[in-house]
């Protein structure tokens, strides 16, 4: 793991939400094995599933369906299903909430980068109590092009005056997808590495940090590496 000194401070850490500030695993896994057994009869191996994470729904259910109208068939049994077990299985991951009142004392902005769309995300992150934390929060449904293009980290340094400062943020997601949408938009990011991508698959996007649970974030700094 890179190590660094605490200062100077990041203008902004973005981060990325499932798998990253909030432990919905186990959620998205029952939601997708209800959805597969739904319409095709059994589920295919988790892992298929579990190597998208990162992208919109919708697309990530194109790859099991057999055409378009039962990918939206799927989609909708999947939020369906996940609004109903939601709240018991959310939580956010250890040191979440101190990391960000930290990095805030320090006069960091923080925002969220979700390929969820708004009401979910919200949902989540206020089961997470992370809502009132955060200066904005940019997701699916707001973008044409979700990540892993860059558009919309551009919208969230856009919404936090930092259009022109990307070098001075940093970008922390789980998925390969956060890593390539945080470098296309001129950020540094970091790899958390407590999601379900393993460090070999995150290196390919060659962060600038590795970071082995949240409260690294705070050992990170923009004159480092």
């Amino acid at each position: 793991m890179t190590t660094a000194p605490s200062s100077p401070a990041w203008k902004a850490v973005l981060f990325d939400l499932d798998g990253t500030l909030a432990d919905t695993i186990e959620l998205i896994l029952l939601s997708y094995r209800h959805t597969m057994r739904t319409h095709l009869g059994e589920a295919p191996p988790d892992e298929r599933f579990l190597a998208t994470i990162g992208i919109p729904l919708p697309r990530q259910l194109a790859d099991f369906a057999r055409d378009a109208a039962e990918a939206e068939r799927m989609r909708t049994t999947y939020v369906e299903y996940q609004r109903e077990i939601h709240d018991d299985l959310v939580q956010p991951f250890p040191g979440a909430a101190s990391a960000l009142a930290t990095l805030r004392e320090r006069g960091t902005s923080l925002a969220v980068v979700t390929s969820k769309r708004s009401g979910v995300a919200r949902r989540t992150l206020e089961c997470c109590e992370l809502w009132q934390s955060l200066d904005t929060v940019v997701c699916a449904d707001e973008v044409e092009r979700p990540k892993p293009d860059p558009e919309p980290v551009h919208l969230a340094l856009d919404r936090l005056g930092l259009a022109h400062e990307a070098n001075q943020v940093l970008f922390v997601g789980d998925s390969p997808f956060d890593l390539r949408a945080g470098r296309a938009a001129g950020t540094h990011t970091a790899a958390a590495l407590w999601g379900p991508f393993s460090r070999e698959v995150l290196a390919a996007e060659e962060p600038d940090f590795y970071l082995s649970d949240l409260e690294g974030v705070l050992h990170t700094s923009p004159s480092w590496p």
